[in-house]
Order: C-alpha cells, then structure tokens, then sequence
C-alpha cells in the first residue's frame, strides 16, 4: 500500500471534521506532516473523482463533496493503491520449473489477497474512520 492511501483517508477525515468551512491544502499538509505539494497530488485525484470540490483564490480551499457514508476505504484504495499489493517478480529463468510459473502464481495470490482487502476496506467509511478516531481521543484522556 502507498502513502497516497493514508493521505487521501487523511486529508478526507479532516474536512469530514470541517464540514462548515473550507482547508487549504497547506492546512491539511501541516495536520498529515507533509510537503503540500504531495497533498495537492491527492487533492487533485480525490477531486477528480468527485469525492472533494475545490474553490480557488482568497478563502478558497477544499470540502468534502459526498455524505460521509457515501466513501469507504476501499473506494479510496481503488483510487489511490490498486494492484500496489502485486508482487514485482525480476524475469526469471523460463527453463527452471520455478522460474517459469512464480510470477503467475504470487499473482493470483496476491489478486486473492486484494479481494480479501477489498471486503475488510468496504466496511470502513469516512463517518466510520471519524468515529474510530473519537474513540481513540476519548481514550487518551
């Protein structure tokens, strides 16, 4: 999984929690602990997508554009990660009976794994990660 997941679950988490006010990406890059310019990356794919509108100039920022059960984790794995989990196999010896068949072997392993993901992640939307995350700052007091 790449850091795009974790930037885009973050950056979506923060302006579900600001729901009457825009953030500016500088903003939601401070909170993630980035250089703005990644999350300007994410902000641009999540907003291409439709899951974030965007208003430029003074007072501009980004919203969250969809009810916040509306988007769970595996939406955002499919717009950020997917197939980040297949394994990068070097050319192998085609003459070796290992050789030959690892590459499409640990491939259907890890679509396997993917799917297995794909339904742990669909359980999880935004509202849900919000609420995760209360608990936790409930917990630390």
């Amino acid at each position: 999984m790449n850091s795009e997941f974790t930037l885009a679950v973050h950056s979506l988490t923060l302006l579900a929690l600001q729901p009457d006010r825009m953030s500016t990406s500088e903003a939601i890059a401070e909170s993630a602990g980035v250089h703005p310019v990644r999350i300007r990356k994410v902000l641009s794919l999540l907003r291409k997508n439709g899951v974030i509108k965007s208003k430029e100039g003074i007072g501009g920022g980004f919203t969250f554009a969809l009810e916040l059960s509306e988007i769970n984790l595996w939406d955002i794995y499919k717009l950020t990660s997917i197939g980040s989990l297949q394994p990068k196999c070097p050319d192998s010896n085609k003459e070796c009976i290992v050789g030959a068949n690892m590459k499409q072997v640990l491939f259907g392993i890890f679509i396997g794994a993917e799917e297995h993901l794909s339904t742990y992640l669909k359980d999880y939307t935004i509202k849900e990660v919000i609420d995760l995350i209360n608990r936790e700052q409930k917990n630390s007091f």
